[in-house]
């Protein structure tokens, strides 16, 4: 498990892509416990950060869109909203085909977030194209996604150029994950270094973005605690597939016991909470319930998955399969399988739940609202 986070998604022609960071994969919520406007909100910066990706760099950097990185999104409008500027977006499949508030390709918050996911994307490919992971052991993969490295690692430092945000401080934390987990007699702490490091730039540079220089120095705090709880999560979610496989995983490589990480993540949990109750904040609805509340059940889950024996699905957000239901793609699985939403159809919406874990019982629910 060679990652600043959270578990590996797959490209529709098999290759892996890991997840970079597992601030980009913990907090999904449902609509069931975001109410009233605020689970359209929390759409309308992920939206926002997949149009963004398109108008910037093309279609084909949709692919690093994942639903941490516009946390960072969330918490520059959540400081001040004028640098966030919102629009009406037209139908898209992926929303029923439907029309949407989003945020603008202009606005600071949408752009970081399309810089911290094509940075990170573009360095964790290189790390795996260097070490032969898995498919990229094969020639042509590897000539294909080394080059798709290099175009996001250059669109990302053009948009943090645009933005004042150096992205050295993001390539040099995946290129320490790697060697740190080459190493030997490494505490766990270590190891989460460069994650907590990288989220803690990302989350310092809104407050510039938002000209709420105050906020700098608890963000960052709160940064690094989320960057900690995530590579966490990312570790325990991992482990049996990587005790199977023989990969790579923090906790028997630094010999830390479950329950070890466990207190890890509940002490990174108060850190957290006490940073974000220090942020100034014009409108902090929403930012706080994401790293407050969905950050606790997002650890809960994870936590009690393991002790029951059942293997989390992946908490990643690299929207290939973890998009919100499209409807006509769920009623034909549905047609086909006897009248059921069935496990793949709704990886996505059913996922964010992080309550029930079965997918038809979830879409019967109304959960991913995919006419199930």
């Amino acid at each position: 498990m060679t990652t600043i986070g959270t578990a590996a998604a797959r490209l529709p022609d098999g290759l892996r892509i890991c997840h970079i960071a597992g601030m980009f994969g913990v907090v999904r919520p449902c609509r069931h416990r975001l109410r009233g406007s605020l689970f359209g909100q929390w759409m309308a910066h992920l939206c926002g950060l997949c149009l963004t990706l398109r108008d910037l760099h093309g279609q084909n950097a949709r692919f690093v869109t994942n639903y941490d990185g516009l946390l960072v999104s969330v918490l520059t409008e959540a400081q001040n909203p004028d640098v966030t500027p919102h629009r009406t977006a037209g139908p898209c499949a992926l929303r029923g085909l439907r029309g949407a508030d989003v945020l603008d390709a202009a606005g600071s918050g949408a752009r970081l977030a399309a810089t911290v996911s094509l940075v990170l994307a573009a360095g964790k490919v290189r790390d795996h194209v260097e070490d032969g992971d898995g498919a990229y052991a094969r020639r042509m993969i590897a000539a294909g996604a080394g080059l798709a490295a290099r175009r996001w690692q250059r669109a990302g430092e053009r948009t943090g150029a645009a933005i004042g945000f150096d992205t050295a401080v993001l390539t040099d934390a995946v290129g320490r994950q790697a060697e740190l987990e080459r190493a030997a007699g490494l505490t766990l702490l270590d190891v989460t270094e460069p994650t907590e490091t990288a989220v803690g730039a990302a989350f310092a540079q809104t407050a510039v973005l938002a000209g709420r220089t105050r906020n700098a120095e608890p963000l960052a705090r709160a940064g690094r605690s989320f960057g900690r709880i995530a590579h966490l999560i990312d570790a325990v979610e991992a482990l049996p597939a990587d005790r199977a496989s023989g990969s790579y995983n923090p906790l028997p490589a630094t010999r830390t016991t479950p329950a070890a990480a466990r207190q890890h993540c509940d002490d990174a949990l108060g850190d957290l909470r006490l940073a974000v109750s220090g942020l100034e904040l014009a409108e902090p609805e929403l930012a706080e319930t994401l790293l407050v509340r969905e950050v606790g059940v997002a650890v809960n889950k994870v936590f009690a998955d393991l002790h029951s024996g059942r293997v989390a699905g992946p908490q990643g957000g690299w929207l290939v399969r973890g998009l919100p239901c499209m409807p006509v793609a769920c009623r034909r699985r549905r047609r086909r399988e006897g009248g059921r939403c069935t496990e793949g159809c709704c990886d996505g919406c059913c996922d964010a739940c992080g309550e029930c874990g079965n997918c038809a019982d979830c879409c019967d629910a109304g959960c991913c609202d995919c006419s199930c």
